[in-house]
């Protein structure tokens, strides 16, 4: 019998198995679509469909740098023991440096073939959700380019060498010295990673971030009583504030709190003798913005003992 596409498909939907275990599945059932979920059962390669519903907010997040270009990935899985998976920890690796040819479109990567391996890479990972025995999700991605110059990264909190818990990435454009910019774009990725800035430039925040701050300020100080003129001093100076402690170019640079991050690159500039250019930064920061699910252990265990 003749396995089509569509059959093949169905069999993935129903099992979360890889493409090339479906077809295998499917030859080896002669066409027959319960047969072949179970044969993918005793081959334990439809456990990933079963797993699929459970909160994946672990994992680790993996970076990859070459020259002008380096990309940022996160691989979620259910519990941190898997983080310390050499296999996992491979995974994602090649999943980043795959990355690098990519435009941080996580769809689009999750389709991409898996280096040095047959299939893609979202059948990869179906394939060591069934090994390992937990749900993972290949989450985001993102990738930072320069014409000129370096894209530095840093990990924090890494378990083996691009990968870890925070990844970031700190585009430098320059015609000068490569070592020097990439030495100083690792100080302000570390600079990144501690300090979480909301973006790069006051223009870079979003409006609506902005606005609300703005709101507030507003509130609080007409709570003082003084006149509007007064009171709109007082918000723009406030906001100021804001944007010194919430964007990277104006906040006071870790390594040097002496300069804003700004200012430590126009010394740069002048050191390397050609003009130095902060373009972008991204930081990732594992499980950020997942909600996690918090189990009542005594709660479990009443109802578990209750009517015994």
């Amino acid at each position: 019998m003749t396995i089509t596409a569509a059959m093949v498909k169905e069999l993935r939907e129903k099992t979360g198995a890889g493409m090339m275990d479906c077809k295998s599945a499917l030859t080896e059932a002669g066409g027959d679509m319960e047969a072949a979920v179970d044969w993918l059962r005793t081959k334990g390669l439809a456990k990933a469909a079963k797993k699929a519903g459970r909160v994946a907010a672990e994992g680790l997040v993996g970076v990859a740098a070459s020259g002008s270009r380096a990309a940022v990935v996160e691989v979620n899985s259910e519990t941190d023991f898997v983080a310390r998976n050499e296999a996992f920890q491979e995974f994602v690796l090649d999943v980043t440096k795959a990355a690098l040819n990519g435009d941080g479109n996580v769809e689009k990567l999750a389709t991409a073939d898996y280096p040095g391996k047959s299939g893609t890479i979202e059948e990869n990972l179906k394939e060591l959700i069934a090994t390992i025995g937990e749900n993972m999700t290949l989450r985001r991605a993102a990738v930072v380019s320069v014409e000129n110059g370096i894209v530095a990264s840093y990990v924090h909190n890494s378990v083996s060498d691009g990968v870890g818990k925070i990844g970031v990435l700190v585009g430098l454009e320059s015609t000068g010295d490569t070592a020097k910019l990439d030495a100083f774009g690792r100080q302000v990725a570390m600079h990144v990673a501690a300090t979480n800035p909301l973006a790069l430039s006051a223009d870079e925040v979003d409006p609506e971030v902005a606005e609300r701050e703005r709101q507030v300020y507003s509130e609080q100080a007409r709570e003082s009583g003084k006149p509007e003129n007064i009171i709109e001093k007082m918000v723009e100076g406030r906001m100021r504030k804001f944007y010194e402690e919430s964007t990277l170019l104006k906040q006071a640079f870790v390594i040097n709190p002496d300069l804003t991050v700004e200012a430590a690159v126009a010394e740069l500039g002048k050191e390397i003798g050609a003009p130095v250019k902060l373009t972008a930064f991204v930081r990732f920061a594992l499980g950020e913005g997942i909600e996690k699910e918090e189990s009542d252990f005594a709660a479990e265990v009443a109802a578990a003992t209750a009517g015994n």
